[in-house]
């Protein structure tokens, strides 16, 4: 399943909208590019009328130089408005970028992360990166050339009618002969646009998935069947391009006959009409030069017609995140207390018909730390996201309070129940930073807190103005003293800053948790990445910090589960065994196997 594109009206309408709210700044930059072009229309008007007065033989000298000084003045101002437009439209163009960027980001997070999972990686690494890439170029550029292109032809063919209406008809050809040029080409490219853009996003999400998977590729042998289907995406993308290409060559070889046909023809035809009187010498160089004009911005127009297409396709995939339904729908309701996450009878399944979760029923108790074990592919992972409310069951449910988690409003959710697995992130920017995404009116008092509850005791260190020691934590080389002076909870991280490794990673997540201070935390698998000791150690102070707390903890250590309150075993999709941890052990089923093969480990 791929992620939706948006229609060709729901472009227009985002298109529309985009115009409505920045037609102050549009007509600010039409009315500095009107100016500008204006000014260029005047100077070969004023050309033509030095040629007829001195074919008159009515030009004195003097007469020359004031329309030379009228000329140079006439430049300026066109050079002067020119700039002023082409700087209006590209801050417009930043800001009309920087908007659409922040609604594709909005529509990002609020994706359910079921639809994500269907979609694939590639799908939506190409819509947050090519396609932003291509979008960016057109808005950041395109936008002004096309109100310059815009406002200049119209200005000159309105000059080129006023100072010799026959001649000014001849302007038309151009226009006219790449109107069937476009038409012809259009059709042809935009399915070949598209269908590039569907190739990029497989290959990315092919490589992606390589590469975050690249242990369990060499482990199985997969190397050779991943560089093959590599080898085919980019086959495809070779093709496409190529024939794009070859379509561009066949378009620019039309350009170039239609748009200097307007010029060969007002030569020819002054040629002939200027020896009867019907037109001047004057006029026809007037007229001559404005052909010259034209055929630029004409030239330019279709380029960037041909860039339009590839931003409308990138536009309708961009949009399209938008389109995305919602897979569950806030309620007014509220909890009834704090009472404690209940599951009924939850099933679930990626795919229609191929359940991953089969009936699953558990009450967890207020307080208690529920340890959830059980062989890979168990469905572990998965009924951990529907008791902190990621999927909504296909059937069944999950309630708090008598409330389903998916029907809480995401604010309440959060409150109620939050997820931290092994895959975290960190942000650039500084340790603070990241971890007031929690709570962002934290103060510098309590994020200290929260990281000594945790035993995070290497932030303190961080960004001594001891140089050697600040590059030896962090790695890059070179800090400035400003740099260095950044310490504890501003010392920067992510981008160029401090790299931080998988398991400061994980404490910093786990933090943030503790700072969010929810109700139930569901713990996947969280501190997988650090070393058995120092995961014990974390666990041990989570679960004094915790205190109180509801706590799901699905692990593959099983110490985990010997220090838990309850022990629920799962084995294909289903909760087999339930109970502490010595009265599974004394029933010898699965959980007395796996631990008697942990401690043989």
């Amino acid at each position: 399943m791929k992620l939706p594109l948006a229609s060709g009206r729901l472009v227009m309408r985002g298109v529309k909208d985009l115009i409505h709210d920045y037609r102050g700044a549009i007509g600010s930059v039409v009315g500095l590019q009107l100016v500008s072009s204006l000014a260029g229309v005047t100077l070969p008007w004023l050309l033509g009328r030095v040629i007829d007065r001195i074919q008159a033989g009515a030009a004195s000298r003097d007469w020359v130089g004031q329309q030379m000084v009228i000329s140079l003045v006439v430049v300026a101002v066109a050079a002067i408005f020119s700039f002023l437009a082409e700087y209006r439209a590209r801050v417009m163009g930043e800001r009309i970028f920087a908007h659409l960027r922040d609604g594709l980001v909005d529509s990002v997070i609020h994706l359910p992360l079921s639809t994500v999972e269907s979609a694939g990686t590639g799908d939506l690494v190409g819509r947050t990166t090519r396609d932003i890439e291509r979008l960016q170029f057109m808005i950041r550029q395109g936008i002004a050339a096309i109100l310059m292109i815009t406002t200049t032809l119209v200005v000159t063919f309105v000059a080129a009618f006023l100072t010799s209406p026959l001649l000014a008809f001849m302007l038309l050809i151009g226009p006219l002969g790449v109107w069937p040029l476009m038409a012809w080409y259009l059709p042809r490219t935009v399915p070949a646009y598209r269908s590039s853009a569907r190739s990029w996003a497989d290959l990315s999400g092919s490589v992606a998935e390589t590469l975050d998977q690249a242990d369990t590729v060499d482990a199985l042998g997969l190397s050779g069947k991943r560089i093959a289907q590599l080898d085919v995406i980019i086959r495809e993308i070779w093709r496409q391009e190529r024939y794009s290409a070859w379509m561009r060559s066949w378009l620019f070889m039309g350009i170039v006959c239609a748009t200097l046909s307007p010029l060969i023809v007002i030569v020819l035809l002054g040629a002939w009409l200027v020896p009867s009187g019907a037109l001047t010498i004057g006029a026809v160089s007037t007229i001559a030069l404005y052909a010259y004009q034209v055929r630029g911005p004409v030239w330019e127009a279709t380029f960037w017609v041909d860039v339009s297409m590839e931003a409308y396709t990138s536009l309708a995939r961009i949009f399209g995140v938008a389109q995305v339904e919602p897979d569950r729908e806030a309620s007014a309701h509220a909890p009834a207390g704090t009472s404690s996450i209940v599951a009924r009878d939850v099933c679930y399944a990626y795919h229609s018909g191929q359940n991953v979760l089969h009936e699953v029923s558990l009450e967890l108790h207020g307080g208690e730390t529920l340890a959830i074990v059980g062989p890979s592919g168990a469905g572990k992972s998965t009924f951990g996201r529907m008791l902190a409310g990621i999927h909504p069951p296909t059937s069944g449910s999950v309630t708090v309070g008598g409330v389903r988690l998916v029907d809480l409003p995401e604010s309440e959710l959060h409150q109620q129940v939050a997820l931290v697995t092994q895959e975290q992130h960190v942000f650039t920017g500084t340790i603070a930073s990241n971890l007031r995404l929690a709570r962002p009116d934290a103060s510098d008092e309590e994020l200290w807190t929260v990281l000594d509850a945790v035993g995070v005791d290497w932030v303190r260190g961080l960004g001594r103005s001891d140089t050697q020691t600040f590059t030896a934590l962090s790695g890059p080389e070179g800090k400035t003293r400003a740099e260095t002076e950044k310490t504890g909870l501003h010392a920067e991280i992510g981008g160029a800053g401090m790299k931080l490794n998988p398991a400061q990673v994980q404490q910093l997540a786990l933090a943030r948790i503790v700072l969010l201070n929810p109700h139930t935390l569901v713990l996947d698998e969280a501190t997988s990445l650090m070393d058995p000791s120092a995961a014990r150690s974390l666990e041990q102070s989570l679960s004094r910090v915790l205190a109180g707390r509801s706590v799901v903890a699905i692990a593959h250590r099983l110490y985990t589960a010997h220090d838990a309150d309850r022990v629920a075993v799962m084995m294909d999709g289903r909760i087999v065994e339930l109970g502490t941890h010595d009265e599974l052990v004394a029933a010898g089923g699965e959980y007395a196997s796996l631990w008697e093969s942990w401690q043989q480990d």
